[in-house]
């Protein structure tokens, strides 16, 4: 309906996505996006930013003529919760009242580790990545340290693959610089085959070529604490000049002002068609929602799929397209997909891990930095 009113809590992949989606399902009333600032940052190129082959300005999407072209008012601020019904979303600037919401302002890392203050968590956004390119600068010797954890009570919560990233790009850098004989790097985790939801062959390969290339590993002990200059685990401890660590998600901090349900690790709890049960017209995407099925995968929103089923989930309709439309508001159906690979819990083929990237020559290294510009030249084009 013309007067309909739908609330879009982010401004990352799903939350646009579901822009476009709304738009393009002939939906016509207002769209409010609720997001600190009108930018898309490109977190998956951030993992170039240490060797120096992309830079912030290359990373980040304004969005001000998307907005524009799809009739979106902006709301620059903070989300600080929600009223009883899910029908006024509290910010930091002022209320807004709604008729729909979309959940997708995504997940927040767990930092209760003591001493975690010294560690730097790359995903945490661009700023993260330029601190560790600058601390490599100046790095001529000791260790680095590169690990991950997990929600304690939703170990699904977990974004490892980044950090497998992290390992082999740094790794490979520190080679091309003549500087890895100087710089010892080590991979930590609590788990003894970490990666293990990517397959037994996938753990194998990443540990093998850990092996390969003279990457340590201390694994199968729990995280205890960091300090300035070490990891400390219930199995020992030992040296490291920088730590890179990706702790497990949870849900943003204002769900805990909200009447959200939420899974036993903190996430929005949804149902396989991305609906928050008890809540008419509340659906979520993004990172950090949880459905109650098998298959999880962390790094929900990593490809861009707004709120809703699976395409596989969907069955086919009496015209042959997909249905199963979630209706947000009257008259008009909205069709949206769940955010991220394996969320909607259908099966699917596991990723590659990410050794496999390291493994390539020259020209292959060349053509992956040519995707990711094209990439982000594309989302550009889509966006602005």
């Amino acid at each position: 309906m013309p007067n309909s009113h739908i609330t879009v809590l982010g401004a990352g992949f799903g939350a646009l996505s579901s822009v476009r989606v709304l738009r393009k399902r002939g939906f016509k009333g207002r769209i409010t996006v609720v997001a600190p600032r009108a930018e898309l940052h490109y977190l998956p190129g951030t993992i170039w930013i240490p060797a120096g082959l992309r830079t912030r300005e290359q990373l980040i999407v304004p969005l001000e003529n998307f907005f524009r072209r799809m009739q979106v008012e902006h709301v620059a601020a903070q989300v600080t919760g929600l009223s009883d019904d899910a029908r006024t979303v509290h910010t930091s600037s002022g209320m807004v009242q709604t008729d729909g919401l979309i959940v997708a302002s995504g997940g927040r890392f767990i930092r209760k580790l003591p001493g975690i203050e010294h560690a730097i968590t790359p995903c945490e956004g661009i700023a993260a990545a330029e601190q560790i390119r600058d601390r490599l600068r100046t790095m001529q010797q000791g260790t680095i340290a590169v690990g991950f954890g997990a929600n304690p009570n939703e170990q699904s919560a977990v974004r490892g693959g980044p950090m497998f990233e992290f390992l082999f790009g740094i790794d490979e850098q520190l080679r091309r610089e003549g500087r890895r004989d100087r710089i010892q790097l080590v991979f930590f985790n609590p788990s003894p085959r970490p990666g293990n939801r990517l397959g037994d062959k996938a753990v194998d390969h990443l540990l093998n070529e850990m092996r390969r290339r003279g990457i340590g590993t201390h694994l199968g002990h729990k995280m205890v604490r960091f300090e300035t200059d070490k990891v400390v685990t219930e199995g020992g401890e030992f040296a490291a000049d920088m730590i890179l660590f990706m702790p497990g998600l949870t849900g943003p901090a204002w769900l805990e002002q909200s009447p959200l349900p939420r899974s036993p690790g903190g996430m929005v709890a949804a149902d396989a068609h991305c609906k928050v049960a008890g809540f008419d017209k509340v659906l979520r995407g993004g990172r950090q929602r949880q459905l109650p099925r098998p298959g999880l995968d962390a790094q929900a929103g990593a490809h861009g799929r707004p709120a809703g089923r699976s395409r596989r989930q969907q069955p086919a309709g009496r015209d042959g397209r997909q249905a199963g439309h979630a209706r947000l508001q009257g008259g008009a159906g909205v069709h949206h997909r769940c955010a991220g690979q394996g969320h909607a819990g259908v099966p699917h083929r596991a990723p590659q891990p990410a050794a496999a990237a390291v493994t390539l020559d020259a020209h292959g290294q060349a053509r992956l930095r040519a995707a990711l510009s094209g990439a982000v030249s594309l989302i550009r084009q889509l966006l602005t």
